[in-house]
This record gives structure tokens, C-alpha cells and sequence, in this order.
């Protein structure tokens, strides 16, 4: 059984920073891709990065956002600048099997309870 646990969210002002984390534990496969996904009120859930063999981002992150794992402690992060207002959400980190770092939330098997992430302008 798969366990993802984020951390690091919080409350910022537009303009800074935040950093995410999620730890996987439990029995994990020897390869696999990670992502991030957010859901803010009233809207679906949404991609954000994903990285396994490679990385991909949602054009409305890119060049703000920068995903990242450690795979001795089987952990990704998100480093979040220049955080606007409209990044206001609940951060989910998913798991999936395989290398593919795809968009679609469909494709991951595990998912974490989320982090909330405000950020005030």
C-alpha cells in the first residue's frame, strides 16, 4: 500500500514563495513518475508538473514553478515563485507507475490528502 503525504503549504503573499513536498512510503515500484495537481473553489482539479523520466509543466506555471525529486527518499517537490493570487488551491501529489510524467489525473494510482496553499494579493 502506496502512501503520499504532502507538506509546505501555506499562506504567502503575491510575489513569494513556497516550496512543496511529498513523501511516498510504503510499496512503492522501482520506477515511477510523480505530479502535482490543485484544485481551487469551485473548479475542477487541475495539472500542474509532473516529473519522471522527464518533466512536464502547465503553461500557466511555467517559468514559476519548478518540480524536483530525491529518489533515495523517494520524495518530489514544487518550488513555487512569483505566486499570484489565482494560485490559491488544495496541492495534491499523485503517484503513478512507469516513467510517462503525464497531465491527465486518470493515469495515477495514489493519491495524497492535499495541502492548502493561500496566497493573498
Amino acid at each position: 500500500h502506496v502512501q503520499l503525504v504532502e507538506s509546505g503549504g501555506g499562506l504567502v503573499q503575491a510575489g513569494g514563495s513556497l516550496r512543496l513536498s511529498c513523501a511516498a512510503s510504503g510499496r512503492t515500484s522501482s520506477s515511477y513518475a510523480m505530479g502535482w495537481f490543485r484544485q481551487a473553489p469551485g473548479k475542477e482539479r487541475e495539472f500542474v508538473a509532473a516529473i519522471g523520466g522527464s518533466s512536464r509543466y502547465a503553461d500557466s506555471v511555467k517559468g514559476r514553478f519548478a518540480i524536483s525529486r530525491d529518489n533515495a527518499k523517494n520524495t518530489v517537490y514544487l518550488q513555487m515563485n512569483s505566486l499570484e493570487a489565482e494560485d490559491t488551491a488544495v496541492y495534491y501529489c499523485a503517484l503513478r507507475s512507469g516513467q510517462a510524467a503525464v497531465a491527465e489525473s486518470t493515469l495515477y494510482d495514489h493519491w495524497g490528502p492535499g495541502t492548502q496553499v493561500t496566497v493573498s494579493s
